[in-house]
């Protein structure tokens, strides 16, 4: 088995900045950090690596989720070490109701990238929708501290602390 080899990421003090730019509740310099964060995080090290996982997101986006795992499984299996593969995958395999792959991608992407916002949403969606509000809001509660600006982790802890105080609408 081949092995990608992946590219230097933003140097860690950088990384350190783009996140506390996220995580200020003040102004409008989150949206920047955001955007450079997914930027970073979308760079594999590889065009090939690079170009499965456009042509995985591009399947899921068409609803295409067999190709779309198809294509994110030779991600992962050439990029074991790149986080932004098996959180696409993980939300292709969600979207086709296969829950256990899906956490244990999420798993994986959470190992190689804890301060990945969008695999914890995520974790605190699939959670809820399996009926696990506890860890769901967890999740979402762990994903508001890194970035608290997420509207789909912001909406999911005012509905799931509604529904545990009986106000649920």
């Amino acid at each position: 088995m081949i092995f990608i080899v992946l590219a230097a990421s933003l140097p860690a003090m950088a990384q350190d900045d783009a996140f506390a730019r996220l995580a200020n509740p003040e102004g409008e310099g989150w949206r920047i950090a955001e955007s450079d964060i997914l930027r970073e995080w979308s760079k594999s090290g590889s065009a090939a690596m690079d170009l499965l996982l456009k042509r995985g997101e591009d399947a899921l986006d068409m609803g295409d989720i067999p190709a779309a795992i198809g294509h994110l499984t030779a991600l992962t299996d050439h990029a074991p070490d790149f986080a932004t593969g098996f959180q696409a995958r993980a939300a292709a395999y969600a979207a086709a109701g296969d829950f256990g792959p899906a956490m244990a991608d999420l798993a994986r992407t959470l190992e190689l990238q804890p301060r990945q916002f969008q695999a914890l949403t995520q974790l605190g969606s699939m959670l809820e929708e399996m009926g696990d509000d506890d860890r769901a809001l967890s999740a979402y509660r762990q994903s508001l501290k890194i970035h608290p600006h997420q509207q789909e982790a912001i909406d999911g802890v005012a509905r799931l602390e509604r529904k545990a105080i009986g106000t649920d609408i």
